[in-house]
């Protein structure tokens, strides 16, 4: 190995082939389809490896390298100051140096992640440190959970826990090594990138996993059924029964929810309650149903789906004894002691009802004893209660077995939680920035027409604004075990967020003494409709409190929430 700026020995044509040999695995691009999943920053290394690529030659795909090109005697060449990038995609570029015993040397450039930003961050879901490789089978496991799971990168010659980079002996066998064990143990065949990172006098390899498109891979020691791992975290978790089938409808691009049940006839959804429940959005005809894909055709009859049946079967618990919700208020915040709960076992859509109803009564307003009398106090937005639950029942998954939906209130928290994982390929971090894949899709399709969704993959951003608009924190999102929790606090961290107009509504209005849309308005200096739009959306952050008999109440009375 040489540094970037020595000049290069004179090499003969057999250790060319030699380090060319070592390094094939590294002239391997990305497999086709697969792109990286998200901009990296990228800069030269100080070290590079020398390396003299014979033009053209075939690589393990079944491609070629690109052809390189012989630079004049003095290795600088008349081409530009800075070398074009590689035109296939991958973390390489080549630059031709001077000719050295008759054949024409290349000097190979690695292009490095931001090795410095990636030890900043702990380990994760998508990024684990290893101080060495003297057992790869927990090396091998996380790159087989980072193909399962969202894709990540695997750092050889960091310890784990402080983060100290102790460097890797010999990159370039390490490197091949790897590879090897790669290519050996791990099924179907995964192609990861693997790049040597300098750090001052060492180095580290870095092995980066795309999300494949070839899911579920396992390792072939443990075989197909006991060898798959999914990622959780920063642990890699043993995928079971359910969760690789989840993998395998993944990877053919179906939902749980869209499967046929072709014991049943469609004389097993309550198509009655299924009528009400659409009533005031449209007319519910059974052509509709299958337009929804609530039934669908098997072998010349219709037959209910599974979201069918978890939407409006008659017998839904027979087939799925887990697809209810469980609430229940404690008295503190822990388990130990619960003041109220329920079990919440109607159709899906009545589910989601039901459990903000039951969050109203114990948490959207408590009391605060005043001087002269009692006031309310409203605790969480309304709006971010209300998607937290939309989103639980929407993205759960149905095939898990062992425990319902939760909605947990504490002295200081909500806690909702639903079985199932993210969707593969996503992480947290995506839901902040409005990415999303839904799970079940007839039970997202219903839900958008019935109007509880708005707008795909919104839910989690009108949540945290809410929160935000609310002075309360961000709303935290976790995996936990093979469950999703959304945690909203109680506790503000800062004043509520308010424009000029919506400021002067809270002047206008007191805590025991209500006003009418009109008459704040006119307070206020706008419109009536203006006025009322500000209010409905003041009630739903959980700062102003309505009082009347329906939205439509022409006599309805606005308090100020304390």
């Amino acid at each position: 190995m040489r540094h970037a700026g020595a000049a290069p020995d004179a090499i003969g044509p057999l250790a060319v082939a030699v380090i060319e040999a070592a390094l094939g695995a590294l002239l391997v691009p990305p497999p086709s389809g697969m792109e990286a999943p998200g901009p990296a920053r990228l800069a030269t290394p100080r070290g590079a490896i020398g390396v003299a690529p014979i033009a053209g030659r075939a690589n393990a795909e079944g491609g070629a390298t690109p052809a390189a090109v012989p630079l004049a005697e003095d290795g600088l060449g008349a081409g530009p100051a800075h070398p074009a990038p590689a035109r296939h995609r991958g973390c390489r570029e080549t630059r031709r140096t001077r000719k050295a015993g008759g054949i024409h040397v290349f000097r190979v450039y690695f292009r490095a992640m931001d090795l410095l930003e990636l030890l900043k961050q702990p380990e994760g879901k998508t990024l684990e440190f290893k101080r060495e490789l003297t057992a790869p089978e927990g090396a091998l496991r996380t790159l087989v959970a980072f193909a399962n799971t969202a894709g990540g990168i695997l750092l050889i010659g960091v310890e784990d826990r402080s983060r100290h980079v102790r460097g890797v002996h010999a990159a370039l066998d390490l490197e091949e090594r790897v590879a090897s064990l790669v290519s050996d143990r791990i099924a179907p065949r995964l192609v990861p990138d693997l790049e040597i990172l300098p750090w001052r006098r060492t180095q580290v390899l870095a092995v980066r996993v795309y999300p494949s498109a070839s899911r579920p891979h396992y390792l072939t020691r443990e075989g197909p059924d006991a060898g798959v791992y999914v990622r959780v975290g920063s642990t890699n978790r043993h995928a079971d029964r359910e969760l690789i089938a989840e993998l395998q409808r993944f990877a053919r691009n179906e939902g749980y929810d869209e499967q046929a049940m072709p014991q049943l006839d469609s004389e097993a959804l309550d198509f009655r309650a299924a009528s009400e429940l659409f009533a005031p959005v449209r007319r519910l005809t059974r052509g509709a149903l299958e337009t929804l894909r609530v039934v669908t055709p098997h072998q010349g009859r219709l037959v209910p789906t599974i979201g069918g049946m978890l939407l409006f079967g008659k017998e839904r618990e027979r087939h799925f004894p887990d697809a209810w919700l469980q609430a229940a208020r404690f008295r503190g915040t822990d388990r130990t002691e619960f003041v109220d709960r329920v079990e919440i076992r109607q159709h899906l859509p009545q589910v989601i009802e039901a459990a903000i109803g039951f969050v109203q009564k114990h948490a959207l307003h408590g009391a605060v004893i005043g001087r002269v009398r009692r006031q309310e106090r409203w605790t969480l937005p309304p709006t971010a209660v209300r998607e937290a639950v939309v989103n639980a029942v929407t993205h759960a998954d149905y095939a898990q077995r062992g425990a319902p939906i939760r909605v947990s209130l504490f002295a200081d928290r909500l806690e909702v939680d639903n079985p199932g994982l993210l969707p593969f390929g996503l992480i947290v971090d995506d839901l902040f920035r409005g990415i999303s894949k839904l799970r079940n899709r007839v039970i997202g399709r219903v839900f958008h027409e019935l109007g509880l969704i708005e707008q795909w993959g919104s839910g989690i951003q009108r949540m945290t604004a809410a929160c935000r608009d609310a002075g309360l924190a961000t709303p935290r999102l976790e995996e936990i075990g093979t469950r999703f929790r959304v945690t909203l606090d109680t506790a503000r961290v800062g004043p509520p967020a308010l424009d000029a107009a919506d400021q002067a509504i809270l002047d206008a209005l007191a805590p025991d003494q209500g006003r009418a849309t009109a008459e704040i308005a006119a307070r206020i200096a706008l419109t009536t409709r203006a006025t009322r739009t500000r209010l409905m959306k003041l009630v739903q952050r959980g700062l102003v409190r309505e009082i009347g008999t329906s939205p439509q109440d022409p006599k309805r009375q606005y308090f100020r929430a304390q």
